[in-house]
């Protein structure tokens, strides 16, 4: 019997209702699970919620947009994650510890996402615009003043520092430059 290479998959069920902008987000996120940003598609992502690629274009213009919503989606989901952690150890210095923690364990659990965020074009615009706000960046400034004001220095002197080593070992961990261990997260971010 010949195979038929046109078969629908039916694991997913069509999209049929509800916020088809959200629903294609979702989907987006889902396959950067799998695969870096640059290799996703439009009409990949339309499959994946079972719409016509044409639908895709009714709420992202090109695949640019698209990706800065994945972008801007990702920032919220670690700002998010950040504060569940700083919550979780009581805030203060513990707190700012934690989100650094925080920021590298969600780089090495979302890598093509984290990529997506920092080290794509796909928040250029909002960047050069000024209009970057994020969660992530309001604690970090918030935690940065906190601890100057407690030991001394300049808060955007302390963030630059604070984010530069989280990011550098988070980049460093990707990048497979040392071994992604959570005890060399806790001991490097202190």
């Amino acid at each position: 019997m010949p195979v038929n290479d046109n078969t629908v998959n039916t694991d997913k069920k069509p999209y049929h209702h509800g916020d088809l902008r959200d629903a294609l987000i979702a989907e987006g996120l889902c396959l950067l699970d799998s695969r870096d940003a640059e290799s996703l598609s439009l009409r990949e992502v339309a499959r994946g919620v079972g719409v016509s690629a044409t639908s895709v274009y009714r709420h992202f213009p090109d695949k640019q947009a698209l990706m800065t919503a994945l972008a801007l989606e990702g920032l919220t989901r670690l700002g998010a994650a950040q504060r569940a952690a700083a919550e979780a150890a009581g805030g203060g210095k513990a707190g700012f510890a934690e989100t650094g923690r925080a920021y590298v364990r969600f780089a090495l659990a979302n890598p093509a996402l984290f990529r997506l965020i920092f080290a794509s074009p796909a928040l250029a615009p909002q960047k050069a615009a000024g209009g970057m706000h994020s969660e992530a960046s309001t604690l970090l400034l918030a935690n940065a003043a906190a601890a100057a004001a407690q030991d001394g220095g300049e808060a955007g002197i302390r963030a630059i520092q604070a984010w530069a080593v989280v990011h550098g070992l988070a980049m460093l961990m990707l990048d497979g430059q040392i071994p992604e261990d959570d005890a060399i997260i806790d001991q490097a971010i202190g």
